[in-house]
């Protein structure tokens, strides 16, 4: 095969290919607003509320049922999820911190657009974590999704609410 014929046949691919993606782009698509009106959501509850409400219990119920305690007193005590009532129980909690998380996002109620989004979506990625792992009644997996949301909403708090001592022993 000659050299004119290679160039004419790359040519005519390149072509070709370049026609093809052109024609699944979409052309002349009429731009969307992606403003939101923040009026459109009911956001009565506070932040403050927002947290003592809806985060904070859906939260507390997903660390009561992760890891053990090894206690002096007490003994050891594995707080795992021990039948399917409870597995579905943690499993319901983690769907509804993933909501949290994306209704922390929410025109009107994020403090920015940038690292509170953030956290809230990673809220919601270690929320989904402990669903995953609640579905498949992983122990292992189910504690480390928690520690991930522990460290998602400390990280948050370090940033936009340092004075928090919920997460500070003062015995």
């Amino acid at each position: 095969m000659t050299t004119i014929k290679r160039v004419l046949i790359h040519s005519s691919l390149i072509l070709l290919g370049s026609s093809l993606l052109s024609a699944c782009s979409p052309q002349g698509s009429p731009q969307v607003d992606t403003s939101v009106d923040a009026s459109r959501y009911d956001l009565q509850l506070d932040i403050k509320a927002y947290m003592n409400m809806v985060l904070d219990p859906i939260s507390d119920v997903l660390w009561d049922y992760a890891g053990w305690v090894d206690d002096v007193n007490t003994g050891y005590e594995e707080l795992y999820p021990t039948n399917d009532e409870e597995w579905l129980m943690v499993q319901q909690r983690a769907a509804q911190l993933i909501e949290a998380g994306n209704a922390l996002a929410l025109p009107g109620r994020a403090m920015d657009d940038d690292g509170w989004v953030t956290y809230a979506n990673a809220l919601s990625q270690a929320a989904s974590l402990a669903y995953s792992a609640a579905s498949s009644r992983n122990q292992e997996d189910f504690f480390q999704a928690g520690a991930q949301i522990y460290s998602v909403c400390s990280a948050c708090h370090q940033t936009y609410n340092p004075e928090i001592s919920k997460f500070v022993n003062k015995n």
